[in-house]
Order: structure tokens, then C-alpha cells, then sequence
């Protein structure tokens, strides 16, 4: 506390910023009240009396609780890097043919994914998430509504989407995952016939590649039946900004999956999950499903 203080009164910062900035950015895992990083207020509403850091809970018992939590988990990993890829043997890594990612059989593989909506930018389509029948699926569902917002500034709307949080490691370190094992994409839904698209969200090296996203259109059959659908990677094509480009094979390093649907069909739809898990069909060789032109390249 005494460093934190020096700290405090011994910095200068330009453009008059507050010393509770600093305060939350020292402290931050430790406080008790989450709501401090938000600084969101909703148009017309009034202005809180106090500081945010004013409401904050300074608890010490729960920083250690949280320090003791983040140290397990960094000692979990070093195990597992130093077993090998994955936490598995070199041999085991290099023989395995699939993977599951994600499956749904309680609250907490519910928890891992966010679910979002038109509603977000005035719409009013709804989407919610729940366990599926015994516990054995995922159901996502909800009504999809095309009607524009009357805002004088958005054109289209109704849209519904269900997407994995990004996997973080020991003290809130990015965690990266290794798929390059694998060429295709594994998946056991039933659906109600509608369409969906499968995104892969990647977190990319340069700035102007921030809107790239890979994208695939899962048709689904609808009915009573369960049905197995395979993707291969290089069925994925590159969207940036709405425009299809030569597609290179997305960056399997640190990524989100989602899935979306925005058919222009207003009425109910679901979608169930039972896993989600990664591929290696030796058969499948292809390595880019789409028409592909070759660039002008000056002389």
C-alpha cells in the first residue's frame, strides 16, 4: 500500500488525468466491484455523485483468494508445456485425429459463449441460450425480426448471434490455440432448416486486417434428426469489410467461433449443439475451395 501511494503522489500525468486511473490499473484484479471498468451511461440518464473508485469494495481477502487461483493455473500450464503440445506427448499430439473443443452438458459450457442481437443497435429480434433436452445440447433460439430501426442512420437489421469467449490463460494472458493438427471443422447440430453462417473470428498482426473474418454457410437440414457436418478449412472464405477476397488460411492461433443468422426471414428459429471438435481427414487434400485471380503486379 505504502509503494502504491508513492505511486500516486510522486507521478504527473498530461491532460489532467486522475490519480484513480492509476489506482484501478494497479489494483484492478483485486477490487470486488467489476463495474469499475465500465464507463458506459445511458443517454439522458443522470451522473453518479461519487467516483467509481469511491464505490469500489477493496478486499483484500478476495486479491489473495484471486492470486492463489492465478498461480495454480500457472503452474498448470508450465506442466502442461513442458509435457508437450496441447499437454500431451510429442507422439499422442501427432496421432490425433480429433478434438473436442467445446460440448454442452451444463451451465458452465454455457458459460464459455455470449449470445447478441440486433437489439444492440435498435433492433428487435431475440435470441436466448439454454441446455437442451437431459442436459445434452445446446439450445440456441429466438425470433428474428427484420424491421429497421428508426434512427436515420442504419439500413438493415436482424441478425442473432452466438459467440465463444476468447480463452484466456493465468493472469488474464491471451491464450492461443493450435489447431494447425487439423484441416477441418467438426460438428453434430439440428436445426430447423434454416441457414447459418459459421464465423471464425481471428485476432490479427496488423491493424487494417481488424474486420477480416472467416466465414462458412451451413445450411441445415430441419427435422427430427441429428446430423454430422464437416468443414473443411479451406471451405472458409476471407471477408473484410463485406468484400470476398483471395482467401489464405486463417491465422489458427488465437480465435472465436460463432455462429449467426440473418436470412432476411422474420419469424422463430433454433439451432441445437451437441459438440463442436476439430478434424484431420487425410483424404481431403484441397486447399482453397473458391475461384481465385491473380493479382496486377506492376512491372
Amino acid at each position: 500500500m505504502a509503494l502504491t501511494v508513492m505511486l500516486l503522489n510522486g507521478a504527473s500525468f498530461r491532460g489532467g488525468c486522475c490519480r484513480h486511473e492509476v489506482l484501478l490499473s494497479l489494483l484492478g484484479p483485486f477490487l470486488s466491484n467489476s463495474k469499475l471498468y465500465s464507463s458506459y451511461r445511458r443517454p439522458g440518464a443522470e451522473r453518479e455523485k461519487k467516483l467509481s473508485w469511491q464505490n469500489a469494495d477493496f478486499s483484500f481477502k478476495k486479491g489473495i483468494d484471486h492470486l492463489k487461483t492465478q498461480l495454480s493455473l500457472l503452474k498448470k500450464e508450465t506442466r502442461d508445456y513442458l509435457l508437450g503440445p496441447g499437454g500431451h506427448p510429442l507422439s499422442e499430439h501427432l496421432l490425433e485425429q480429433t478434438r473436442v473443443l467445446w460440448q454442452f452438458r451444463s451451465q458452465e459450457d454455457l458459460n464459455k459463449w455470449v449470445i447478441s442481437s440486433d437489439v444492440e443497435i435498435g433492433g428487435k429480434s431475440k435470441v436466448y441460450l439454454k441446455l437442451g433436452r437431459n442436459n445434452q445440447a445446446a439450445l440456441l433460439y429466438g425470433t428474428l425480426n427484420t424491421e429497421v430501426p428508426r434512427d436515420g442512420e442504419t439500413k438493415y437489421s436482424g441478425y442473432c448471434s452466438m459467440r465463444s469467449r476468447p480463452a484466456v490463460g493465468s493472469f488474464n494472458r491471451k491464450k492461443y490455440y493450435d489447431w494447425s493438427n487439423f484441416n477441418s471443422l467438426y460438428l453434430r447440430v439440428r436445426g430447423d432448416g434454416r441457414p447459418w453462417m459459421v464465423n471464425i473470428y481471428t485476432d490479427p498482426y496488423f491493424s487494417h486486417q481488424k474486420d477480416d473474418l472467416y466465414s462458412y454457410f451451413m445450411f441445415t437440414r430441419g427435422g427430427p434428426y441429428w446430423e454430422e457436418i464437416k468443414i473443411p478449412f479451406s471451405k472458409f472464405f476471407l471477408s473484410s469489410q463485406g468484400r470476398v477476397q483471395d482467401n489464405q488460411h486463417p491465422v489458427w492461433l488465437d480465435k472465436t467461433l460463432g455462429f449467426t443468422i440473418g436470412d432476411k426471414v422474420d419469424g422463430p428459429f433454433q439451432l441445437e449443439i451437441d459438440f463442436i471438435g476439430l478434424l484431420k481427414d487425410r483424404a481431403h487434400r484441397e486447399e482453397f475451395a473458391y475461384e481465385t485471380y491473380d493479382k496486377n503486379t506492376p512491372v
